[in-house]
């Protein structure tokens, strides 16, 4: 177990290091065969709540956000280089995991908004800003910006908030140079992603990449890419600035949590309940709506 998250222990793969555990993925390195060298990164089933790793796990959820992201990688394959080497990965973890190069990863969330919600909201209501970057007066929840903007958060420890950061807190950690191309690259993606997302009427409100290294200093885009745990999804057709929006997450699941139904006091520290099976199933329909809609694939 890792501490209060209670993440279970990774599974043994044969040919493969266990390296580290997350909330959702396992990264081994794989020691013999052809790919010996390379990450394996596997998503799990597992799904997260206000900082704690639930019980319940949501099924096929590896497998989606997999697929998820192998897509969107592909379509985004002209615009910045990406660290997935190939899908032909140990037959234990078949569909839900990719081997990868190794980066030297960039300690920083490199966060898109087109949309004000969530966090931004909240500094917005505070400052009349999102991370520095002053906006309009009037703006509400799910209001669309005047244009997309960086917001940066820190890399925190598994179990902890990321937290909003400067720009200047960007360079001081990276420096200027490539604090710049990290906030180029991440717009320019999110302008693309939010294009092709909008075609197939989904809102793409925003969105956090995570950048490494290679030797040679080209800067590679790492981890997942735009699925609904690193995404905000709206219906279009469904959009109304001034309230909360649908989205095609794991927004099911907290509304549940801290409904009366439920019965958990989120104040109190105390683990979450096990989720009904109507909302295991719920949320289960609504990953695999967000993957066939963006995708025009059947899942």
């Amino acid at each position: 177990m890792s501490g209060d998250l209670n993440i279970p222990d990774a599974p043994v793969i044969e040919g493969a290091e266990h390296l580290h555990s997350g909330k959702v993925r396992d990264l081994y390195r794989m020691v013999s065969g052809e790919h010996a060298g390379r990450l394996l990164m596997v998503a799990s089933d597992r799904i997260s709540a206000y900082d704690f790793v639930l019980d319940s796990t949501i099924p096929d959820k590896g497998a989606i956000l997999t697929r998820m992201s192998l897509w969107w990688f592909d379509q985004l394959a002209s615009t910045v280089p990406h660290h997935v080497v190939s899908t032909d990965v140990p037959a234990a973890v078949a569909g839900r995991a990719v081997l990868c190069e190794e980066l030297a990863m960039f300690p920083v969330e490199c966060v898109a908004r087109g949309y004000l919600t969530g966090s931004g909201l909240l500094d917005y209501r505070a400052t009349g800003e999102v991370c520095g970057i002053s906006l309009p007066a009037g703006l509400e929840d799910g209001s669309r910006l005047p244009a997309p903007i960086f917001t940066p958060a820190s890399k925190a420890a598994v179990g902890d908030h990321d937290e909003n950061v400067s720009y200047d807190a960007v360079v001081g950690a990276v420096g200027a140079e490539t604090a710049a191309a990290l906030r180029e690259l991440t717009l320019t993606i999110y302008g693309r992603a939010e294009e092709i997302a909008r075609e197939q009427g989904i809102i793409l409100a925003d969105t956090k990449f995570e950048f490494g290294a290679r030797s040679d200093t080209t800067i590679v885009l790492a981890d997942e890419v735009l699925t609904p745990d690193s995404s905000r999804f709206w219906p279009a057709a469904e959009w109304e600035p001034g309230r909360a929006q649908a989205s095609y997450d794991k927004q099911i699941v907290r509304d549940w949590l801290t409904s009366a139904e439920s019965g958990w006091d989120r104040a109190s520290g105390d683990r979450p309940p096990a989720l009904p099976e109507s909302v295991i199933a719920h949320t289960r329909a609504r990953y695999v709506e967000a993957y066939e809609i963006l995708t025009g694939e059947k899942f």
